[in-house]
């Protein structure tokens, strides 16, 4: 089973994909191609995605039972002891100052800044 995702790409990506695997919601791709034909694939998805992402998750014989791949995503994969899992970025932004508002409850500081 291939599952290719794709994301603000070319309509033009799309008609193709949809000659070797079934659109079953937009921008969602599965099917069942042979390994051959699904790296072709996935290179053509690359080479043509634009400023859009992709994601190609497939099954394989390891641990998981599949892998997959990214391109243009923020969310990586990293192999970890034999599993692949998704590093995603940290988003989170510091407070814009380190130092509470004087009239603050404990439990907001603690929940705001993280001090105890």
């Amino acid at each position: 089973m291939t599952v290719i995702v794709l994301t603000t790409c070319p309509p033009g990506l799309r008609g193709f994909l949809t000659r070797w695997l079934l659109e079953i919601s937009a921008g969602v791709f599965i099917g069942n191609p042979s390994a051959r034909v699904r790296d072709i694939l996935w290179n053509e998805v690359q080479q043509y995605a634009g400023q859009g992402r992709a994601l190609l998750a497939h099954t394989t014989n390891n641990e998981q039972g599949f892998t997959f791949r990214t391109h243009d995503h923020a969310w990586h994969p990293v192999d970890h002891e034999g599993l692949t899992l998704i590093r995603r970025p940290n988003t989170q932004t510091p407070p814009a100052s380190a130092t509470p508002k004087p009239g603050w409850s404990n439990a907001a500081k603690r929940r705001r800044f993280g001090k105890g």
